[in-house]
């Protein structure tokens, strides 16, 4: 007696921990049904069956299979079933998904990588979503039928639409939106949700594919030389314990401002020393800010400097310890704004003349970065000091940037003792 041929094919990826599925025709299937499931992703199953799309045995696989032929025939039996691949959703429809952790696509991708979702992700989604695609005609298209023209033209009406803000009740009418950050942020958010869908319908011709993505005029920010980083540190400058270690922390150990008023009394070590950077607070200039991994999704290690010790352990004697390292007395951890209206007070006492440049807080990771850079350290460690990219956690050059954070420590050690305040007046 013949052997049934099998209903389905799993196959292991040989690079990764993934399933592959192939449906057959003895399975009941259509033959053009099985052919958009030949050699697909678990991954690519419908949401309703968002439960087997990461399974993490052969038997999840083969449950996961008879689960999916299960729900085509249902809708083989509707006339549906092909189109449950390339889902026959609006433009409108489809974005929105992604502004929802519950039924964002790339939620499920983040977690099988236990890597959280970030909120100012999502946040910065919804808000683009929300103000500059929700509203637009684009919206009522069909995923299935919106073409490079339809992509243009959107891109017309969001280029000459006007920025507007509410005072006193009235609408402002502000500068065109082309050309901004905004702009660039609503088009490569909306690159994205369209390469996400081209995952899931393969034939599908992506709009956006011979479209070049809108290039950044984003001005980053300037770096501080060694003399006038030194500056910061002069009596009269910073103003209390509080001001010295926070300044510290930004200068000689490159952390975020959510990263430092996040570190936790456990994160320092103080006899390697080095600083594990972990956890960021998530929209930390809202109510609403929770806790969450760093930017980048990955822990790191800085170093830690003598005198950012000697800071801490002064402002907890003054203040005690608390459940963060950066505390005042009643242990209150630093607010979203503390940095940065202090900040430009800071430039001020110490003389230092902004002459076009642009200097805020995150300045301090672009000095340090030049710092290191100019002594001939590794630009593979500057990577990995600042968080840039997912590099090796090792810090292969740690020795040979040992002397430079030594040599910018002395200095600042001398600055600090000289009796003379710079700029004292104003």
């Amino acid at each position: 007696m013949a052997k049934l041929a099998e209903p389905y094919t799993i196959h292991k990826r040989n690079d990764s921990d993934t399933y592959q599925i192939t449906l057959n025709p003895s399975s009941g299937l259509l033959k053009r049904v099985c052919d958009e499931w030949k050699r697909r992703s678990f991954q690519n199953f419908p949401d309703t069956l968002t439960i087997h799309r990461y399974p993490k045995s052969k038997l999840a696989a083969k449950a996961g299979a008879y689960a999916l032929i299960q729900y085509l025939k249902k809708k083989q039996d509707e006339g549906n079933a092909r189109r449950i691949v390339t889902l026959d959703i609006s433009v409108g429809e489809w974005i929105e998904k992604f502004t929802k952790i519950e039924t964002s696509p790339r939620t499920g991708i983040n977690a099988s990588k236990n890597r959280p979702y970030s909120l100012n992700t999502l946040d910065a989604y919804k808000t683009n979503y929300i103000c500059h695609i929700k509203d637009d005609p684009i919206c009522k298209l069909k995923m299935s039928e919106v073409e490079e023209e339809d992509i243009l033209e959107y891109i017309t009406r969001l280029s000459v639409k006007k920025f507007i803000k509410i005072k006193n009740g009235k609408e402002i009418h502000g500068k065109e939106i082309g050309g901004s950050r905004t702009f660039e942020s609503v088009i490569i958010f909306m690159r994205m949700t369209f390469n996400d869908y081209q995952k899931k319908a393969k034939r599908w011709f992506n709009p956006f594919q011979y479209l070049e993505p809108p290039k950044s005029n984003k001005v980053p920010p300037d770096a501080l030389p060694e003399d006038e980083i030194i500056k910061l540190f002069a009596p009269g400058v910073l103003k209390d314990t509080m001001e010295l270690a926070v300044c510290a922390v930004m200068f000689l150990a490159g952390l975020r401002r959510a990263e430092i008023s996040a570190l936790r009394p456990k994160d320092l070590d103080w006899h390697t020393p080095k600083i594990t950077v972990c956890q960021s607070w998530q929209r930390i200039v809202s109510k609403n800010k929770v806790l969450g991994p760093t930017k980048g999704k990955k822990t790191r290690t800085a170093p830690f400097d003598p005198i950012l010790q000697e800071a801490i352990r002064k402002l907890w004697a003054e203040n005690g310890q608390h459940d963060y390292v950066f505390c005042n007395k009643s242990g209150k951890e630093l607010g979203g704004s503390w940095i940065r209206s202090r900040f430009p007070k800071w430039l001020k006492a110490a003389g230092i003349e902004l002459k076009g440049r642009r200097i805020v807080p995150h300045s301090s990771r672009h000095s340090l970065a030049s710092l290191l850079e100019e002594r001939g350290v590794s630009i593979r460690y500057i990577q990995e000091l600042l968080g840039h990219s997912d590099l090796k956690t090792t810090l292969i050059y740690l020795h040979s940037t040992e002397k430079s954070f030594r040599d910018i420590g002395l200095k600042i050690t001398e600055a600090m003792e000289n009796k003379e305040p710079i700029n004292e007046e104003g």
